[in-house]
């Protein structure tokens, strides 16, 4: 058994979805089970639907609209006829989620969201579904909700595993063609959850697991796992094999390679993860397995931009002890900063954090009645796997380095 899992970029439109019959075509798909994201930005779209919703219900119908009329024109493109079953399939759907929100009594936003935004990937495996029928790929579709089953912790459900390898082992048919939805699952009321951050990704490994499946392949508009950033950084190289343990490590850097929560499960099974191209299927690509660091073993470069670096120090120059860091880390915590670098010495504490919710000011207004602060905003957190003395000059060229930190094989660089 293959496990397959085509993204939303994938099947944005009706060249997209034709591209994975042929993508399929080419590499086989025999004894393969897809996980598929919803298509294009349909989930932003689903997100403004909910917004309005709790915000401003007159602008409901419009962004319903706007999902409607995209979905429709990857229908006509596809089966040109209107009177195609598919239609009314898909304006079903669509009919579930209005209704749902017209007798919805519940004003938990993260309920809501769960039951409503999950619609994209099912319109999405409805038309693909369809559509590989319809030519000539026999297939049979799944409702993921009906096998993966969580908590109720709404936007970011947490597995109930015993229960998921149950309905999973006992009601899959390994010898078709499998087609479900990423990103949700169900909790013990049936109603909709979703898997949180890189939730597809993470469905994909979840159907691994419980089906001893071969492999996962996650298919991407690039050729497999670079070690940088195409958008920051001059001509990335392609990684053709990663360990499961030098994925992690670069995932919590910041890189945006598979995140841990998906490779746990495929590690503690030793089932291999490929990153290959929907453009170029027949090419290598990445493979993330076991093993030792990477190949090709070079330099890996992270960025992560708009960060604030904080200096601290007591206001009496004594030293910052336990006591100290841990009240540090608890303001941050309940201002929901997310740490990426800490430094410290005897007197000072230095730490680089996200302000991703906008409680800078609120966090600075606390520690400045308790410490010495220094901050700099707008820095960017640099960070280098394997890293070697070009590497870090490529880094430092024409910057300020605020703060610089290594381990044997990372280093670490803030600069302005």
């Amino acid at each position: 058994m293959r496990i397959f899992k085509f993204g939303g970029a994938s099947v944005k439109d009706a060249e997209g979805i034709k591209n994975v019959v042929n993508v399929l075509q080419t590499v086989g798909h025999e004894n393969t089970l897809l996980v598929v994201s919803a298509m294009g930005k349909t989930t932003n779209a689903m997100e403004v639907v909910v917004k309005n919703y709790f915000e401003d219900k007159s602008k409901l119908n419009a962004s319903f609209q706007e999902i409607i009329d995209y979905h429709n024109d990857i229908l006509i493109a596809l089966f040109e006829n209107e009177k195609h079953p598919v239609f009314q399939k898909v304006k079903g759907l669509i009919e579930q989620v209005q209704g749902f929100l017209a007798w919805n009594k519940s004003p938990k936003y993260s309920f809501v969201y769960d039951q409503v935004v999950g619609y994209g990937e099912l319109i999405s495996t409805t038309i693909l579904s369809t559509y590989f029928s319809e030519v000539g790929i026999k297939n049979k579709w799944l409702d993921v909700r009906d096998y993966i089953k969580t908590d109720d912790s709404y936007r970011e459900g947490s597995v109930n595993w015993d229960a998921t390898q149950k309905n999973i082992a006992e009601n899959i048919d390994q010898s078709c063609l499998n087609i479900t939805q990423g990103f949700l699952g169900s909790d013990d009321n049936n109603f909709t959850t979703t898997l949180g951050r890189e939730g597809s990704d993470y469905t994909a490994a979840i159907f691994a697991y419980c089906l001893n499946a071969a492999s996962v392949t996650i298919w991407k508009d690039v050729p497999g796992v670079l070690n940088a950033d195409p958008r920051y950084f001059e001509n990335p190289e392609l990684l053709n094999r990663i360990s499961y343990r030098e994925a992690i490590e670069l995932a919590f850097y910041g890189a945006s390679v598979i995140h841990p929560k998906t490779l746990q499960p495929l590690q503690r099974k030793e089932i291999p993860l490929h990153v290959k191209s929907f453009i170029n299927p027949k090419e290598d690509g990445t493979v993330v397995m076991k093993g030792k660091g990477i190949t090709p073993n070079v330099p890996c470069f992270i960025v992560k931009k708009n960060q604030i670096l904080m200096k601290l120090s007591s206001l009496d120059f004594s030293f910052i002890v336990e006591e100290n860091i841990s009240e540090i880390f608890k303001l941050f915590s309940d201002n929901r900063m997310k740490v990426d670098l800490i430094q410290n010495s005897a007197i000072s504490f230095s730490v680089c954090v996200e302000n991703k919710f906008n409680k800078l000011d609120d966090l600075l207004k606390i520690l400045k009645s308790k410490f010495k602060v220094t901050h700099y905003e707008d820095v960017s957190l640099y960070t280098i796997r394997h890293f070697n003395e070009k590497a870090i000059a490529s880094l430092q060229n024409g910057k300020e380095v605020l703060l610089e930190q290594r381990t044997q094989e990372t280093v670490q660089l803030v600069v302005k």
